[in-house]
């Protein structure tokens, strides 16, 4: 648990909160208010209902809503990137591994979760012409992504899983295409059943 300590000053403008609260939970809160409602729908009483704090304490920690969202964006990222390779790691083949970094988009695209959104994409809208810094955050997830799974279908080249007439670069920009793709429809109120028949057709990819 990460434990943000707040100064008297602050305490006193949180009418009488105590000094700490749990940082984690409170950005797993902002992460929520980010990914249904957007950045620029997202209010600030909306944030510091959902995470429980006093606006003084709000702007004592993060300054300003900005300040929460890159700070949120960080959090669900590296929650999301410990998830995906633990997923990864399940598998044996280089197939596998592909199947199982879809899947876990996949698994987050319909039901409840698809509803909710994905912070990385929202960001993608929300920034890409209007904040530098935060956009730059959102280019470095979407790099990271790619090379990752153009590095897993080249193991699976490797371990003849995959055929070497894939390009694992131009194999891998589709994925993410497909994988980002997955999470806007998601909020559209797609089945299961649905999401795991493209997941299907797009693992011909690798085929």
């Amino acid at each position: 648990m990460t434990v943000a300590t707040l100064t008297p000053e602050a305490k006193t403008r949180s009418r009488g909160r105590p000094r700490e609260f749990d940082m984690d939970a409170a950005l797993d809160a902002a992460l929520r208010v980010f990914s249904e409602r957007g950045y620029h729908a997202a209010s600030i009483s909306e944030l510091t209902e959902a995470m429980g704090l006093a606006s003084g304490s709000i702007y004592k920690a993060f300054k300003d809503k900005r300040g929460i969202f890159l700070a949120a964006f960080t959090h669900y990222r590296k929650l999301g990137r410990r998830r995906l390779e633990a997923m990864i790691a399940s598998a044996k083949t280089g197939r596998e591994k592909v199947f199982q970094m879809v899947m876990y988009y996949t698994e987050l695209s319909y039901g409840e979760a698809g509803r909710k959104g994905c912070l990385v994409v929202g960001g993608a809208n929300d920034f890409a012409l209007l904040d530098e810094e935060a956009a730059a955050h959102v280019v470095t997830a979407f790099a990271a992504d790619e090379k990752l799974m153009a590095d897993l279908i080249r193991t699976g080249q490797a371990d003849g899983t995959i055929p070497k007439t894939v390009d694992p670069d131009a194999a891998a920009l589709a994925f993410l295409c497909f994988t980002k793709g997955l999470r806007v429809i998601g909020k559209t109120g797609r089945s299961r059943e649905e999401m795991m028949s493209a997941t299907e057709a797009a693992m011909k990819l690798v085929t």
